[in-house]
């Protein structure tokens, strides 16, 4: 089985980072590739920045549907480009944002988000309405870091601060971290909220290796039908 999680921005080091939280997960038939495109933006921040991503993004799922890669995971919590990508690949493409909401509404009630910056916002609370999750998610709140600045311990300590707050206002029972970056932090907020913490890198490639091993693909029959030439 071939696997491929995707971050659509061009930073290496938010794509090492992904790789590590990902090793545990990897069953021994697995090939798993944790990639970014060379080419596009180094982080992604609002919607211009979602839009020059996902050329690259499909860009590079094209080749590698090619090259024989099973099924995929986009790697960006606002998921990048992911209605395109179900139509130009031939195995199922799941996106961070959709896939974190998912788990987390079967594992608790109602659930809040902590994404990066404000600008973020409004982009997941149309997602998820979009994917039919606006009753079960509480709110999403923004950290005001930037996204290449979440790898310090100021920002861990910044965000548990502002979690253990969201928890409390929201009444939540689950926290989801609204942002790929956010990925090396999953174990330890989990611990220090005593509550499930959902990062979407490390169960989007969960889902997508079920589906795989079950022999689900998306769709051709209509909407996600292969591009018209």
């Amino acid at each position: 089985m071939k696997l491929m999680v995707i971050n659509p921005n061009t930073t290496s080091s938010m794509t090492q980072q992904m790789a590590e939280s990902c090793k545990r997960l990897i069953g021994p038939d697995v090939q798993l590739s944790v990639v970014n495109p060379t080419e596009g933006v180094a982080s992604i921040q609002g919607r211009a920045d979602g839009i020059a991503a996902a050329y690259y993004t499909l860009r590079l799922i094209e080749k590698a549907d090619k090259e024989g890669v099973d099924g995929f995971v986009i790697a960006c919590f606002d998921d990048t480009g992911l209605q395109a990508a179900r139509e130009v690949a031939s195995g199922p493409v799941l996106g961070i944002g959709e896939s974190a909401m998912y788990a987390a509404s079967v594992l608790g009630c109602r659930f809040s988000i902590l994404t990066s910056t404000q600008r973020s916002v409004h982009i997941l609370e149309e997602n998820a309405a979009n994917y039919g999750f606006s009753q079960r998610c509480e709110a999403v709140h923004a950290l005001n870091i930037p996204v290449l600045d979440l790898h310090s311990d100021s920002s861990y300590k910044l965000a548990l601060k502002r979690s253990r707050e969201i928890v409390k206002q929201d009444k939540s029972e689950c926290l989801v971290m609204g942002c790929g970056g956010m990925t090396h932090w999953q174990e330890s907020l989990s611990k220090d909220l005593g509550m499930p913490v959902i990062d979407g890198v490390t169960v989007g490639l969960g889902l997508i290796e079920s589906l795989v091993r079950m022999g689900l693909k998306t769709s051709k029959a209509c909407t996600y039908g292969y591009p018209i030439k």
